[in-house]
């Protein structure tokens, strides 16, 4: 018997090779190519996802706004910059057990009672999901549920039900007959989700993907998934936890960046209105290496409490570790204090932690990473109700941060008193019962903290 021929594919562009290499030929990316079965006909089931249309300029095309239907559940359409569009597809990924199909069953549950909706799932079986309803407390009598993973007979179904939203749960374990490969092949999910693609904008329908990640946290199949979707969802935190983070990469119709924070109950994920609460830690009195950030996460100012712990090292090179925040900028400012404020920490263990598992990437907690290690270098904590924000440049001055007056008023709505700022982010008119000590380098910030 012949052997059967096999090609290797990338994961990341979807290009071919007719043998496994370490860097696929094509983009470049290491460790990317996966053995499959090439697909046998010559038959064309290609189509364009829009129709051809003549010609024309910019300024002669009309261009509405899309109109968005809430979803029901405030910190998703939060995320999804103000609900569901008509004919949108969104990508959803995140860990096994951390919330992805209680969430959508949810909203489903909450459009159902104005719109028509399909709950498509292929991991479980129907009475799975009735019985997760039930735990969940939900009525799921608009809910349309069918558990299939053929295509061509989700497309059916999605053709004579014509739903307005659809779920399909998840990605990975859909397959086409058009194709001989196995579910969750990178030519299936490839093929899977582009025909699903056309079929939202062919006939109106907003449709939900849920996709599986890989165990580096990306999703699973290739990158083109995330090219040919409208918005990208990546459901966070830590399955232990209580609280979990939806965080938008990608939004054709809204801003990137946006999260909602969710606590996780018996009766499901609610929506966690004020978020400050979750990221700061309840200490009796101050103390010392703790220090509050005000932090811009989308549209929404945050307060996060940032942690610091130095301690003399007992090895020749001390360690920096840092934990939400980025390692290498920790040493950047470790620098910067020695040469800049004469604060020394070579001898030193220093460990920085961002308090609630959130990721922060914005240079605008520089100053508050700082003074943090000041505080907990010399044992000495910052004054009750303490806040700061700011970017750190190498040349010791202290830079301003975006939108700094909507993060004074929000640190100022939930009782903080004492501000140290960039200068530039100083108010022109007093804030009422903060009181703000704007600073234009490094050493002039740990003077005022002194002095306080």
């Amino acid at each position: 018997m012949a052997k059967e021929k096999t090609v290797y594919v990338c994961t990341e562009c979807g290009g071919t090779s007719p043998k496994w290499l370490g860097k696929c030929p094509h983009c470049n990316a290491w460790n990317t190519l996966e053995e499959t079965v090439p697909e046998s006909g010559s038959r064309h089931r290609f189509q364009a996802l829009a129709k051809s249309s003549p010609v024309t300029t910019l300024a002669e095309i009309e261009a509405s706004d899309v109109e968005r239907v809430p979803t029901g559940i405030e910190e998703l359409d939060r995320v999804l910059g103000g609900g569901i569009v008509a004919g949108a597809v969104v990508l959803i990924g995140g860990d096994p057990g951390i919330g992805k199909s209680t969430l959508l069953l949810q909203a489903l549950e909450a459009l159902s009672r104005r719109m028509r909706t399909l709950y498509v799932t292929g991991e479980e079986s129907g009475a799975q999901v009735a019985l997760r309803a039930r735990r969940l407390g939900l009525d799921g009598s608009g809910v349309r549920v069918q558990a299939e993973i053929q295509l061509e007979k989700i497309l059916a179904t999605i053709e004579a039900e014509k739903p307005d939203v659809a779920v399909i749960d998840s990605i990975q374990t859909i397959y086409s007959e058009q194709l001989t490969s196995a579910p969750g092949s990178v030519a299936q999910v490839r093929e899977c989700s582009a025909q699903l693609t056309r079929t939202a904008k062919a006939s109106g329908t907003a449709m939900v993907l849920v996709g599986h990640v890989t165990k580096e946290g990306a999703l699973a199949g290739p990158r083109v998934l995330e090219h040919i979707v409208d918005t990208v969802l990546y459901f966070e935190g830590d399955t232990h936890s209580a609280f979990r983070l939806v965080r938008a990469f990608k939004n054709r119709f809204g801003a990137v960046n946006e999260i909602g924070v969710f606590a996780m109950t018996e009766r499901g994920l609610k929506g966690v209105a004020n978020p400050s609460a979750i990221f700061l830690s309840t200490h009796n009195e101050p103390v010392a290496g703790s220090c509050v950030l005000v932090t811009l996460e989308g549209t929404r100012p945050m307060l996060v409490e940032i942690q610091a712990l130095v301690d003399s090292s007992p090895i020749p090179s001390p360690r920096r570790l840092s934990v939400g925040l980025e390692q290498n900028r920790l040493a950047m400012l470790l620098a910067v204090m020695h040469r800049h404020a004469g604060i020394a920490c070579y001898d030193q263990d220093v460990f920085v932690n961002a308090v609630g598992g959130v990721r922060i990437s914005e240079p605008a907690a520089d100053l508050a990473v700082m003074l943090a290690i000041q505080s907990s270098l010399r044992g000495r904590p910052l004054p009750r109700g303490f806040l700061t924000f700011g970017e750190v440049g190498l040349a010791g001055e202290v830079r301003p941060a975006p939108r700094g007056q909507e993060r004074l008023k929000e640190a100022a709505k939930l009782g903080f008193s004492v501000a140290v700022v960039p200068k530039a982010n100083a108010p022109k008119k007093p804030i009422e019962g903060l009181a703000i000590h704007p600073v234009e380098r490094v050493e002039q910030a740990i003077d005022v903290v002194k002095g306080l």
